[in-house]
Parts: structure tokens; sequence; C-alpha cells
């Protein structure tokens, strides 16, 4: 499996559509870091470096994402610039709360593993 490998890689940015909708100026489009799906369960990751802060709209996004039945969304505070380092990922539940889950990059794998466990017995 070939992984990208390059901390120069520019990210999208969506400032130029800021203002497109005329009743909700402050719109704007954001992206998504990490998405999986399994018979129509999905399960969505967005990292976030150390210190690294989260748009209000993000935020409105993903706790809406999470109340979606199907969806699975968590916060993975690491990066992947030289190797893949995960200090803390966390689980946004139904109700919108933080749910911390674990603290390791291999926390993470296991996660993901029973994740698509349990998408794949649905």
């Amino acid at each position: 499996m070939k992984l990208m490998r390059n901390p120069k890689a520019t990210h999208i940015d969506f400032f130029q559509l800021k203002g497109l909708i005329e009743s909700n100026p402050n719109a704007c489009p954001c992206n998504i870091d990490m998405m999986l799906e399994r018979n129509c369960k999905f399960l969505v990751g967005e990292w976030k470096r150390l210190n690294e802060r989260m748009s209000l709209g993000q935020q409105i996004l993903l706790k809406n994402l999470a109340k979606q039945p199907q969806f699975i969304v968590l916060i993975i505070h690491g990066d992947t610039d030289n190797e893949t380092n995960v200090t803390k990922f966390e689980l946004i539940d139904k109700n919108g709360e933080y749910i911390t889950i674990g603290y390791s990059f291999e926390q993470l794998k296991n996660f993901i593993t029973g994740w698509y466990n349990w998408a794949n017995a649905q």
C-alpha cells in the first residue's frame, strides 16, 4: 500500500467560496481528512496537529454528522509528517460530546479494525 508522505502537500483553501451564499455569507466548505464506508456505515476522521484549532463551522459540521445513525466521527490529534503519530483520538457522540477513546496509532488501528468488522457484520 502506497502512503502519501509529502509534508509539503498543500491543502485545499475554500476561502474564495466564502460569501457565495448571500443569505449566509459566512458559509464556507471544509474538508474531511479520512472516510471509510462499509455496508452504508461511515467512519469519518478529522486530523488535527498539536495546538491546531478547529473552526466553529467544522465543529458544527462534524457534530451534526455524528448525529446521523450511520456515521461514527473521530477527531484524531497527531500528524503523518514522517511516521504516523497519534497522541489522542476522540469520538464525537450523538449528543455532540467529545469522548477520548485512545492515545496511540496502534489503538487507532485497533479501533478502525473493530469498526470495520462491526460494519461488515451488519
